[in-house]
């Protein structure tokens, strides 16, 4: 990800999200929660590289700020907050989008925010069903809203959707986990028996 247009088309991607240039200079580009007004993604450019600010969690902050060069303290903004990601093409395209996401999970009580600790709670070893998760979120009509939400993932390795199967005890298709048998393979691994592609509910799930 090193262009504008793609940082925008991510934060807007989310729900309630509208675009907004608030200072009368078109060099800064925001990303809003209708409602709220908050803004969670900021975009400008500045010494030939677009920059993004994003909210973050101070336990994360250090961390991203460690971990890559490009991720500095939040330009003109509370650097205890936000970090500033500039987009030299050295971050992954999906540690952008993770630090994006995690902005607007920050400044939004989302159903996002809420689907991804209900999948933090299955134990090893456990399945929940879509539903399972939403009746966990909070609201057990969302069931689709859980399958957009892992869809975006933004930190495989502390949520893990892999152990969410659908209503049948059935696995999801090829495109999810990294391709054809990976949800599989992570299933066996966590010790849960996958027979047919389905797994057991009654013995596993939640």
């Amino acid at each position: 990800m090193n262009t504008r247009e793609e940082a925008l088309a991510y934060g807007l991607s989310f729900p309630n999200t509208y675009q907004q240039a608030p200072f009368h200079d078109p060099n800064w580009q925001l990303v809003r929660v209708k409602g709220s007004k908050k803004a969670f993604l900021w975009t400008y450019e500045m010494d030939g590289y677009i920059h993004l600010n994003v909210k973050v969690d101070p336990e994360w902050r250090d961390l991203w700020r460690s971990t890559y060069a490009a991720v500095i303290p939040g330009y003109h903004q509370n650097k205890e907050h936000w970090n500033t990601v500039i987009l030299d093409g050295t971050i992954p395209d999906e540690e952008v989008r993770r630090m994006i996401a995690e902005s607007y999970d920050l400044v939004t009580d989302s159903p996002s925010k809420r689907i991804y600790e209900a999948v933090r709670q299955i134990p090893p070893g456990h399945v929940a069903t879509y539903g399972r998760i939403a009746e966990l979120a909070g609201d057990k009509k969302m069931a689709r809203a859980v399958g957009n939400a892992l869809h975006k993932n933004p930190d495989p390795e502390h949520i893990p959707c892999f152990r969410v199967v659908n209503a049948k005890g059935e696995l999801s298709g090829a495109f999810a986990f990294g391709g054809a048998g990976e949800q599989e393979r992570r299933l066996r691994a966590d010790g849960v028996e996958v027979v047919n592609g389905k797994v057991d509910l009654e013995r596993y799930g939640i």
